[in-house]
């Protein structure tokens, strides 16, 4: 069971990416993505739960980014809108049997992809 994250890239301020994470082995209850910014704690961006009917976001991207997943292909997306400078950093995708709130509240997943790097030029 793993999480492979992908998309990540250079873009202008202003710019857009599309970051897709997929799942092999299983279905999890609950999806999301954090971001590391260089010398940061990591923090929360979105999570998703499985059906996609209720969607989280930290107050920083709120209206900028959205959250997605397709259980068919058992991958989540973020399309990351108006990007800042400041949501530059790795960004995680994680994968928890917890329900969602949890996930967003404790950042306890039980999986973990590699990250994927989000560079945004200014």
């Amino acid at each position: 069971v793993q999480l492979q994250a992908s998309g990540g890239g250079l873009v202008q301020a202003g710019g857009s990416l599309r970051l897709s994470c997929a799942a092999s082995g299983r279905t999890f209850s609950s999806m999301g993505w954090f971001r590391q910014a260089p010398g940061k704690e990591r923090e929360f961006v979105a999570a998703i739960n499985w059906s996609g009917s209720s969607t989280y976001y930290a107050d920083s991207v709120k209206g900028r980014f959205t959250i997605s997943r397709d259980n068919a292909k058992n991958t989540m997306y973020v399309q990351m809108n108006s990007l800042k400078p400041e949501d530059a950093g790795v960004y995680y995708c994680a994968a928890a049997r917890l329900e969602l709130p949890a996930l967003v509240a404790t950042h306890s997943a039980d999986l973990w992809g590699r990250g994927t790097l989000v560079t945004v030029s200014s």
